[in-house]
């Protein structure tokens, strides 16, 4: 009978796709659900709980949280400035038939995705530091220009985030882009060379329209990791940070809940994460056309 099920046209569609819906209602309906809960109420224990409206999202918007969403937005949109073209760039070099150690330039390229963001942020503070014998601070010493405190400005604090960030990313994008360059026809770049279009036609009538599918993915993808940064905040600034210096939203969820205990207010503020992150996703999608008939 067991069997019979399991070959059925009618039901082995359904147990194939199981596993799928009970891991999203598990890991993530539920979790939804209890959270957007949470968020209209305050957390007194283990078990018990007020329900107090929207207060928890009424207190949640004051000035540590326009912070916080400032700093994760210019992340987000310097990140992807650079983790688009890069990638693209690296991925159109080793596709060519004149790059020569193609392997090793792949796995140079990708092995820092591998690294973890705490490790190598450890290594950028130590590289960036604020003693005059720092790494950076001596060789720019020796081009005449003054050691930095980096971290303690907003704009090299920023900047040694979105480095950090480009640096481990950079290899994951190329890879994409190196598969969708390779699914590219090369009787569509003959039949370009023939009617007598350059390289930098080519790339841009052939290669970016070709490669839209995969760069919305890893726009979307790359919108969602740089709201939801966290790690590279971590390694450069402890929780005395000076004018909200390195707060990013997930931050700010993890100082409301676990650190102040007060789980409503961090509910609060990754539910309005969520509508955020969705929202700017949607809006991104509608501009490329990802929803049009066609």
């Amino acid at each position: 009978m067991n069997h019979r099920l399991f070959y059925s046209e009618k039901w082995a569609p359904y147990f194939f796709v199981s596993p799928f819906v009970l891991a999203f209602l598990i890991f993530f309906l539920y979790p939804t659900a209890s959270t957007i809960n949470m968020s209209f109420h305050e957390v007194l224990g283990l078990n018990s709980s007020k329900f107090i409206g929207f207060d928890n999202y009424r207190r949640m918007f004051d000035e540590h949280f326009f912070n916080a969403l400032q700093t994760n937005t210019i992340y987000t949109i310097l990140s992807l400035l650079l983790l688009i073209p890069i990638p693209i760039l690296f991925a159109v070099f080793l596709n060519t038939k004149l790059a020569k150690g193609k392997s090793f330039f792949k796995s140079v390229i990708f092995i820092p995705a591998l690294t973890s963001v705490i490790v190598a942020g450890v290594s950028f503070r130590l590289m960036f530091g604020e003693a005059d014998t720092a790494l950076i601070n001596s060789f720019i010493s020796k081009l005449g220009i003054s050691p930095q405190n980096w971290i303690l400005n907003y704009s090299t604090g920023m900047m040694l985030m979105v480095i950090l960030n480009t640096w481990r990313v950079a290899g994951i994008n190329m890879i994409y882009y190196l598969a969708g360059l390779q699914s590219i026809p090369e009787e569509l770049y003959e039949s370009a060379e023939m009617d007598g279009a350059n390289v930098f036609r080519k790339f841009y009538w052939i290669t970016l329209p070709l490669l839209k599918p995969i760069i919305i993915y890893t726009l979307t993808i790359g919108i969602f990791e740089g709201y939801r940064m966290f790690g590279e905040s971590y390694v450069f600034w402890n929780e005395g940070m000076p004018g909200d210096i390195g707060l990013t939203i997930v931050r700010l969820i993890y100082q409301q809940a676990f650190q102040r205990n007060d789980m409503g207010m961090g509910s609060a503020i990754g539910i309005t994460l969520l509508v955020i992150v969705l929202t700017v996703n949607l809006v991104q999608l509608k501009l490329f056309g990802l929803f049009n008939k066609e």
